[in-house]
């Protein structure tokens, strides 16, 4: 299972299928959370950066992100506001914590 320590997070890719909508929401809202230490951005599920550190994606898409990421965690989130996946990734960046995916 890949993983990564809180802290060396430094690129968080939000992956989306086609649409990008909610991925830019998303992105929005972390990066109030986690700027400027961290990148925040988004990008299609099937074209994941290179240099992402770990990704956040829903989780009807994180079969298809854990395909494309490789040995970087993908977290996988059901609800766009108010996931406690997503506040779990915020803190375990902040307090350096080690994210499993």
């Amino acid at each position: 299972m890949p993983s990564i320590d809180g802290s060396a997070v430094r690129k968080l890719v939000i992956a989306c299928d086609a649409g990008m909508a909610s991925s830019v929401l998303m992105s929005t809202q972390l990066r109030k959370h986690l700027a400027p230490r961290v990148l925040v951005t988004h990008s299609p599920v099937d074209a994941l950066p290179a240099d992402a550190d770990v990704v956040l994606t829903h989780d009807k898409l994180a079969a298809r992100a854990r395909l494309a990421a490789g040995d970087r965690p993908v977290v996988a989130y059901d609800k766009l506001i108010g996931d406690p996946a997503v506040a779990d990734l915020v803190r375990a960046i902040r307090e350096g914590e080690l994210i499993q995916a």
